[in-house]
């Protein structure tokens, strides 16, 4: 039965790429998406049905929660995330941006899923050939990268899931870092977003509890503004003028890159080229004599200014978009120790707060800190949790359980990061895995971000200060 709805699904989307191509403006670049179409489907489709089955055939007969079934599901889960992994590599774009948002759903999923996406999506991301990159030049600014430039390295220095990075030299003599989106990537999006929302829904049809439409909700939104690099310059120098108007007291500890306008498209985006560390280099930030802990603590500033003050916020703030330096020309030193400067990397993702938003989200975590139950019920609800879900809202904030958040002994928030605590994030995330789904899909995209934003930067702190 199942083959015979794949089949007809088939069938009917090989129909309708027919008629979409000879109705289309471009028929050129219609042609193209629909020859991607069925191979991605194909391959979701596959990966979707081998796991369901996987799950069914592998836990069959066994007693919940006994020694054999939690051995068999632990082995279940590592099957599933390897193949969910390789799928995301093998379809690139906007599957690794995927992966990658599954590598920090430590509270809804597996630990399985989520180290394993962790250990690979932000350091084994696709790569663009240079005649791919030549080619992107071509169309977008008319010229191929040789003449653009006075030098530029064929050899991207980092790649991400969207772009690559190439170092190069402008013709009046400054270095800069070209960032190149990945070949067809615009076309392939559009199906990426279809094709993942299909498995999305056809899973959760199969599989009640298993509601991640969310997700690909957020994705939708988020991708078109990642894609459009003119959009994530904008947010740059936004987000500077920001710091700079409305919290001149760390300013100067802020940066974002020059853009190189002239040099620029909505697929080409030409900014200075910064040697600094990455945020989570601790050796590195060592040698540059500036303490890990300064650099916890001016991280933590600057998102406290934009989630609070600004209303504008980076919300992809992982280790790789921020990097670390000596505060330039600054004559200031504690013992030989320099202060650092945290320069902003990939603004391609950002979120504005209304000025309610912001009042209530500050007012939740002032609730929290102060283990105020009352409180913490108000601005939950007012967040969008519910009244049903206020207490497992500020358990997946805090990662921490109820009893602990509502503990009012001094400290109660903080994490360790350690096995006992990373035993009872998953034990949480189990035991209240339906309800997590339902709080997730019921929470405005804005505040599923800013949990996404609070995940990264507590990952980065722990690295800084354990």
């Amino acid at each position: 039965v199942a083959a015979g709805r794949d089949g007809a699904a088939l069938a009917l989307g090989a129909g309708a790429g027919a008629h979409a191509i000879a109705t289309s403006e471009d028929p050129a670049r219609t042609l193209k998406i629909c020859r991607h179409l069925p191979p991605r489907l194909l391959r979701d489709s596959v990966a979707a049905a081998t796991i369901a089955f996987d799950y069914q055939y592998s836990l069959w007969g066994l007693q919940p929660d006994s020694p054999a079934w939690l051995s068999a599901k632990h082995d279940a889960h590592l099957r599933s995330a390897n193949r969910l992994q390789e799928l995301c590599f093998r379809n690139g774009g906007i599957y690794i941006k995927l992966g990658q948002h599954i590598a920090q759903l430590e509270y809804v999923l597996p630990q399985e899923y989520v180290q394993t996406m962790r250990e690979s999506m932000l350091k084994r991301c696709p790569v663009s050939s240079y005649e791919e990159v030549r080619g992107v030049f071509k169309k977008e600014i008319g010229e191929l990268p040789e003449t653009v430039f006075a030098e530029f390295d064929p050899v991207p220095i980092a790649s991400a899931s969207l772009a690559q990075v190439h170092a190069a030299t402008t013709h009046d003599g400054k270095k800069v870092a070209v960032k190149v989106q990945h070949d067809h990537l615009l076309d392939t999006s559009v199906i990426d977003i279809a094709t993942v929302d299909l498995v999305v829904n056809a899973l959760n049809y199969i599989f009640p509890t298993f509601d991640y439409r969310w997700l690909v909700d957020e994705i939708r939104e988020s991708a078109p503004k990642e894609l459009d690099f003119l959009c994530e310059a904008q947010n740059s120098e936004r987000c500077l003028v920001n710091f700079r108007k409305l919290s001149p007291h760390i300013a100067n500890s802020i940066y974002t890159p020059k853009v190189y306008w002239n040099l620029s498209t909505s697929r080409i985006l030409t900014m200075e080229y910064i040697d600094a560390k990455e945020v989570t280099d601790v050796k590195g930030i060592k040698d540059l004599g500036i303490r890990p802990v300064d650099v916890s603590n001016l991280v933590n500033k600057a998102f406290a200014e934009m989630i609070f003050k600004h209303g504008f916020v980076h919300c992809d703030p992982h280790a790789a978009n921020m990097m670390i330096r000596p505060l330039p020309q600054d004559s200031k030193k504690w013992f030989g120790l320099k202060r650092p400067q945290l320069v902003l990397l990939d603004h391609g993702l950002y979120k504005e707060l209304d000025h309610a938003t912001r009042i209530n989200y500050a007012s939740l975590w002032k609730a929290l800190v102060r283990a105020d139950q009352n409180g913490i019920k108000e601005y939950s609800i007012k967040l969008g949790a519910g009244e049903d879900l206020h207490a497992l809202f500020a358990g997946v904030l805090t990662m921490r359980p109820w009893e602990r958040v509502i503990d009012p002994s001094f400290g109660h928030l903080v994490l360790d990061g350690n096995n006992t605590d990373h035993s009872e994030m998953q034990m949480y995330a189990n035991l209240y895995f339906p309800q997590i789904s339902e709080l997730l899909r019921r929470l405005p995209n804005v505040i599923l971000l800013m949990l996404k934003t609070n995940d990264c930067l507590r990952a980065v702190n722990h690295a800084l200060v354990s």
